[in-house]
């Protein structure tokens, strides 16, 4: 089995095809292994940082199923309820949203719980994502103004989409809403990995393939694919030619682009949405939340960790051109506002993400590509498949066990 790429999707399909006994090589182009999930030593900072503050949620059953095999299910921190503070820059208002756990959501009848500013009956807004959208907007099937959409669903939609909420897919926004906030607290509580990204989603299994002797080839480019008829002969690499076999399998888990590089007539999204991120090396304040939503701001969230506070902004193509210098003072106001910090912008690293995610439109959603080729012995795995979510980690994570068991059912 060949998997060329080492993002989560490739790595969750080959610690599944490892387990089940499949001899699997990976290959991976860059020096790292997990794709835009990693961690890397800041010599600006002195600290070790994620590329982004990655936030899953207790309902992610791919991320928590991942993590339990490649034996990470204890590195993931977060509340034992579904616990949200927010800070509205615009009025000064501060306030914590408490969804009760179960799906029998009566925290929406509770003024102290809910959204200030909403009503029980705001939430009914929700119920056009309750059913299928096929090729509408977020915007054609539901009203996206009022203290409901402006303070929740708005920011929540634009973190999970990572683009304009009111112009994004209202199937893909549907699914995330039917699977977390459908199902009450329980199973949106926030997860965030600890210590570090690497620590919980990549080194585990770099360390489980290597147990089971399946090799990860980094810094191995993929430049050309051989085909014979309807099926992959070889792969050519930076390194040399490997050939497939008449019984093997190649997993191509590479970014969209490269993907849409190496297989002809390959449908694939051509646009993307960027995302910025911030850390600062400074001490949060005892009184820190672990998380905090920002409305009205730059910033959208605030992570409070142990050595350094970072901050994160999606759909961020507006500020991805922008002056590192000019654009960590921007960022830096934001945070000492909520935490009443000094103006003063501590030592600080901006990571910007051009590509970070394909665009949730619907025009682009229906060019993402089911897992299966028309090439009997390719495969596709990544969160920009047909997965029917947004490009998520769950999203990257379900795709690659959605391939390994298309490949598995060809052994």
């Amino acid at each position: 089995m060949h998997v060329v790429g080492a993002g989560l999707a490739g790595l969750s399909a080959a610690v599944q095809l490892a387990k089940h006994g499949v001899p699997v090589e990976v290959s991976e182009a860059a020096a790292q292994a997990g794709g835009r999930c990693r961690s890397y030593f800041d010599p600006q900072l002195g600290l070790t940082i994620d590329n982004g503050n990655h936030l899953v949620l207790s309902g992610n059953t791919a991320v928590h199923a991942y993590l339990e095999a490649i034996g990470a299910g204890d590195r993931l921190a977060g509340p034992d309820k579904a616990v949200f503070h927010w800070a509205d820059l615009r009025t000064g208002e501060r306030w914590t949203l408490r969804p009760n756990e179960g799906p029998l959501p009566w925290w929406m009848f509770s003024a102290r719980r809910r959204t200030p500013g909403t009503r029980a009956v705001d939430h009914l807004s929700l119920l056009p994502l309750m059913r299928p959208q096929p090729g509408r907007r977020v915007d054609e099937v539901m009203a996206c103004s009022g203290a409901l959409w402006d303070r929740l669903l708005n920011p929540f939609l634009l973190a999970v989409l990572n683009t304009d909420a009111r112009e994004s897919s209202a199937d893909l926004a549907g699914a995330v809403v039917r699977e977390t906030l459908a199902k009450g607290g329980g199973a949106y509580r926030p997860r965030i990995a600890e210590p570090t990204l690497s620590a919980a989603f990549v080194d585990p299994a770099l360390e489980t393939l290597a147990g089971l002797g399946a090799p990860v080839r980094l810094g191995r480019r993929l430049r050309r694919i051989v085909f014979e008829g309807d099926r992959a002969s070889a792969l050519v690499f930076a390194d040399g030619e490997t050939p497939i076999g008449p019984h093997d399998t190649l997993l191509l888990a590479t970014p969209a682009w490269v993907a849409a590089d190496l297989l002809p007539g390959l449908s694939a999204p051509t646009e993307h949405r960027a995302i910025v991120n911030a850390h600062f090396r400074l001490t949060p304040p005892k009184a820190a939340e672990p998380l905090v939503g920002v409305i009205g701001g730059t910033v959208e969230w605030i992570f409070a960790f142990p050595d350094r506070i970072s901050v994160t902004v999606s759909g961020a193509d507006r500020l991805v051109d922008m002056d590192r210098q000019a654009l960590a003072p921007l960022l830096w106001k934001d945070v000492a506002a909520v935490h009443g910090l000094s103006d003063e912008t501590p030592p600080w690293q901006v990571v910007k993400e051009k590509r970070a995610t394909f665009a949730a439109t619907p025009a682009q959603d229906a060019l993402r590509p089911k897992a299966q080729t028309r090439w009997e012995n390719v495969i596709l795995g990544g969160d920009w498949t047909a997965t029917g979510l947004p490009s998520t980690i769950e999203g990257a994570l379900r795709s690659g066990g959605h391939a390994a068991d298309l490949a598995f059912a060809r052994c």
